[in-house]
């Protein structure tokens, strides 16, 4: 690992705890979040990570630490990309250059990492749940502790986000949410909300009167008990008729805002003052996500992650060419073929929660407007939109991240498997998926999604498979449909222009051998074929099966390779309980003189993060680890 060769400003390189943040004087405040700011900027472009959401809270990540006493006050941060400011002031500064790198920091608030990590956060839209579950513990215990959730990047959009705020107005709980409202999650936040908020915050009528009665305000408030009463139902009168705190008041939330959140002395002060107000409170702040770099404000979707080196100055890539061209990636591939079937079938519509760019749905919005569908951050909405458009004759494609999927799971049994709907489910992310580490890996949706009836589960070996898959999808009409395809580029094989139908439930043979056989499932299957030209030069020859289909299995197929090799082997990217090699270990159990069988996949465990191919090797399922382990089979099995 490179050792860091990024150097803090001089306040910054003496802020080793929020302690140390303290002893400054307020007016020190606004040369920090200079410095902080230029430090995530700096490293960021050397190592790579998330970018945008983290400069978008400089100053509100500087006031919240000046301010409360964490970690005995809990800070609970929704997304986790938006913590680089909060890893740096809380302990992490030497160390942030590892960020998300093998067995470096991990690139989200992580409880195991630091004390100062007090909820872990991947997904969106949990904090509000998660800090009312340690406010009312807080409460139980008797402890005078705050608790804050800062939410924003969108998040606000998911329904969880309400349960939470709808229930910490009911139970009265002394909970700070701040709303950060940049307009942004990865893409531009869609729904009535973010019109709802955004024209109260740009409207030059609307800021001058609340000034004006702020200030009124004021001068009641200098006045005596009575009149200060007074003020304070006149103050909550004008909140609801000119300000969004109509929605969050009738939710039981003080509401406050919206304030510049790029002012770290108003931001300081307003903490201040909410430290001493009791009840379910909400801070509406308005960022620019990407603040303090140009090009990062300009270009905020592409500015949300970088993974390449960028000079810091223009945002220019540094990236070798070698690594800028090369095989386009599988949302890509899965991008491009969507809009090739949706302009020869008109029945097909796009969906997907919040991750256009992410799951490349971009290409079917812009050719087709009317027929994609940006939902949010809202995956259980998106599988039942699905649902609802497959009653009425359409043939929608669901894009979501494997991960994201976990959360609408509820929705697909009950709205589309039971309904026998021929929703088809285009899983992104499969796999383990490298930096953004646990939160993120896609390992479960084989196992979760072979255990729904009404459900066919498959994943290509490459590009052309996928483009097949997707094709035969699309003419489907029995059932639903899930493709998984991992994060990452494909083989950059040649393309033949025409789709052709893929039967259901058939795998191929890529390469026939001796004693041992290897069904792979999905796009791991390529280190099977390096793992196989290695044994080759040992003069060890191994079966190879691209299965394809998890459920209906290829029971001829497999048939076929029980009759000729002594020995298989499964490989999936995925978890092994559970997952393909477990669906094969049941149709090999129901057979006659069996055949010894090895799994091999994701082991039961939490895998941490780093590049996909460190996670691959670490866990057994490389091509090193498909060698070693066929010697280490075949000589057993030659010793006996």
């Amino acid at each position: 690992m490179k050792l860091n060769n990024v150097k803090a400003g001089p306040l910054l390189s003496k802020i080793d705890t929020p302690d140390d943040l303290k002893k400054l004087n307020p007016d020190q405040l606004r040369e920090v979040c200079d410095e902080l700011r230029d430090y995530i900027i700096e490293t960021v472009s050397i190592y790579g990570g998330h970018f945008g959401a983290s400069l978008g809270v400089v100053e509100l990540t500087v006031a919240l630490h000046y301010v409360y006493d964490t970690p005995e006050d809990r800070l609970v941060w929704d997304v986790g990309h938006q913590a680089y400011g909060h890893k740096i002031l809380t302990g992490r500064r030497e160390q942030f250059h590892s960020n998300r790198k093998y067995k470096g920091l991990s690139g989200f608030p992580k409880r195991s990492e630091s004390e100062y990590d007090t909820f872990g956060v991947g997904h969106s839209s949990t904090s509000i749940s998660g800090a009312l579950g340690m406010a009312v513990a807080r409460d139980l215990n008797k402890s005078d502790g705050k608790v804050v959730a800062v939410i924003g990047d969108g998040a606000m959009t998911a329904g969880l986000a309400f349960e939470g705020m709808n229930n910490a107005g009911a139970l009265d709980s002394d909970i700070l949410v701040i709303l950060n409202d940049n307009n942004m999650s990865i893409d531009p936040n869609v729904g009535a909300l973010k019109e709802y908020l955004a024209e109260i915050t740009t409207s030059k009528t609307f800021n001058k009167m609340r000034d004006e009665i702020y200030d009124l305000l004021g001068h009641f408030k200098k006045a005596g008990d009575k009149m200060r009463k007074v003020a304070s139902k006149l103050e909550r009168a004008v909140t609801a008729a000119i300000t969004p705190g109509s929605l969050f008041q009738a939710l039981g939330f003080k509401y406050y805002g919206p304030v510049d959140g790029h002012n770290v002395d108003t931001l300081r002060r307003h903490l201040e003052d909410l430290r001493t107000v009791s009840g379910p409170k909400l801070l509406h702040i308005v960022t620019v996500k990407g603040k303090g770099f140009a090009p990062a404000e300009r270009e905020q979707t592409k500015w949300h992650a970088q993974s390449s080196p960028f000079d810091k100055i223009t945002g220019k890539s540094l990236a070798p060419k070698s690594i800028k061209a090369g095989a386009p990636k599988y949302q890509q591939v899965f991008g491009d073929a969507l809009v090739e079937l949706a302009e020869k079938d008109e029945r097909i519509i796009g969906i997907t929660p919040a991750m256009p760019s992410g799951s490349s749905l971009w290409p079917m919005m812009e050719r087709f407007p009317e027929r994609a569908y940006d939902v949010g951050i809202a995956e259980q909405h998106a599988v039942t939109f699905a649902a609802g458009l497959a009653t009425e004759g359409k043939k929608p494609f669901a894009a979501l991240y494997s991960t994201f999927l976990q959360r609408g799971y509820d929705q697909v049994i009950h709205d589309v498997a039971i309904q026998k709907l021929p929703v088809v489910f285009c899983i992104d992310r499969a796999g383990l998926v490298g930096a953004d580490g646990p939160t993120h890996h896609g390992l479960y949706d084989i196992s979760y999604l072979r255990a729904v009836p009404n459900m066919i589960v498959s994943s290509p070996l490459n590009e052309q498979e996928l483009r097949d898959m997707l094709y035969s999808a699309s003419t489907y009409e029995e059932a639903a449909w899930a493709i998984r395809y991992p994060r990452g580029r494909a083989t950059g094989m040649e393309l033949r222009e025409e789709f052709r139908a893929m039967e259901i439930g058939t795998g191929r043979c890529i390469r026939e051998g001796e004693n041992v056989a290897v069904l792979s499932y999905g796009p791991i299957g390529k280190y099977v074929i390096e793992a196989a030209d290695q044994l080759d030069r040992q003069n060890i020859r191994i079966g190879h099966y691209d299965m394809r289909f998890a459920k209906p299995l290829d029971q001829g197929l497999i048939d076929q390779v029980l009759d000729r090799y002594d020995h298989i082997l499964t490989l999936e990217d995925g978890t092994r309980i559970g997952g393909f090699g477990s669906a094969v270990a049941e149709y090999v159990a129901s057979k006659p003189g069996r055949v010894p069988l090895t799994l091999m996949g994701v082991p039961d465990r939490i895998v941490e993060h780093g590049t996909q191919r460190e996670l691959h090797d670490e866990v057994g399922i490389g091509p090193d680890g498909i060698v070693n382990k066929i010697r280490h089979i075949l000589d057993v099995e030659l010793k006996v």
